[in-house]
């Protein structure tokens, strides 16, 4: 009796262990699949703020293009940031980079500048750059379609005294001819009037217009204000093939050596009228030539004599 107790004994302890061995691996497997069934959450941020969508550099004037809202940890949110439902993208259009922003870092106040604000024009300078005004009327500020932002030409428009030829005793009175001539291009506008920002659709008569200029430019505007007329030209937005970036000459055999540097047109080009400056009569040869020799130049008349 003894030994079929204990065998009957081992055989349930067996039969006990396999069905706890098989609920453990069914409940695993139960488990297991309730989990993959299962989505993780994550806890997703109950705010936004406001960030920069590209690199920002300093001196960039904002768009609201240039900005938008991005979620944010809670956690991570600085008193500085700007939050969603505080303010919108707009409300920055026309201020001013202090300093550079990355794609994707929050913006805060104290890197950018409003318009008005003390400062707000340095901050739109360009490193080395200076800002320099001019008096525009409706004709040469192209009628009040040029705004911040654009890049034109600047054309001063003066008078010159004719020169009579080298070896004319009696040349005649001397006459003045009018000159008009590109002296800088690739100008950017940063301001119009007191604005910095231009509104969509707004296209104001000004008075000033503002131009961003190196320290040499900034002196051929004064004199150029002082010596006529100036005049805006507004160029495409695509250069076209062969044009510059304006630059200025520190000398004239520089200058010469840059064919954009020279252009310039004088009355005789429009009216063949007015005589060609030093001709004495209309766009016609005075009668004179220049022979060259060496370093040496002398003036001949062509002339036959009576």
């Amino acid at each position: 009796m003894r030994a079929r107790t204990v065998l009957l004994l081992l055989v349930a302890l067996f039969l006990a262990g396999g069905t706890t061995i098989m609920a453990r691996v069914w409940l695993a497997s139960q488990r297991a699949a309730r989990t993959e069934a299962t989505p993780i959450a994550v806890p997703t941020p109950s705010k936004s703020v406001l960030i920069a969508r590209s690199p920002i550099q300093r001196g960039q004037i904002l768009r609201p293009d240039d900005l938008a809202w991005e979620p944010w940890p809670e956690g991570g949110i600085d008193k500085n940031y700007i939050l969603l439902g505080s303010r919108t993208p707009e409300a920055y259009s026309g201020w001013v980079a202090r300093q550079p922003i990355s794609a994707g870092e929050p913006l805060i106040e104290a890197k950018i500048i409003a318009p008005g604000n003390r400062g707000f024009l340095a901050a739109v300078l360009h490193p080395g750059m200076r800002a320099v005004s001019v008096p525009v009327t409706v004709t040469s500020g192209i009628a009040g379609f040029v705004f911040p932002g654009d890049q034109v030409d600047l054309i001063v428009t003066y008078s010159v005294q004719d020169r009579p030829q080298p070896g004319q005793a009696n040349a005649g009175p001397l006459l003045e001819h009018k000159i008009s001539e590109t002296m800088l291009r690739n100008v950017r506008v940063i301001a119009i009037d007191q604005k910095l920002e231009s509104k969509a659709g707004e296209a104001n008569v000004a008075k000033t217009a503002t131009f961003e200029v190196t320290p040499k430019e900034s002196e051929i505007v004064a004199l150029a204000s002082e010596m006529g007329k100036l005049s805006l030209s507004l160029r495409s937005l695509v250069p076209g093939p062969g044009e510059l970036k304006h630059e200025i000459a520190d000398s004239p055999l520089e200058a010469s050596s840059n064919p954009l540097s020279e252009t310039y047109t004088v009355d005789s080009d429009v009216s063949p009228l007015l005589r060609t400056p030093g001709n004495k009569q209309g766009s016609i040869d005075a009668g004179f030539v220049t022979i060259l020799r060496g370093g040496q130049s002398t003036v001949t008349s062509v002339v036959q004599q009576p």
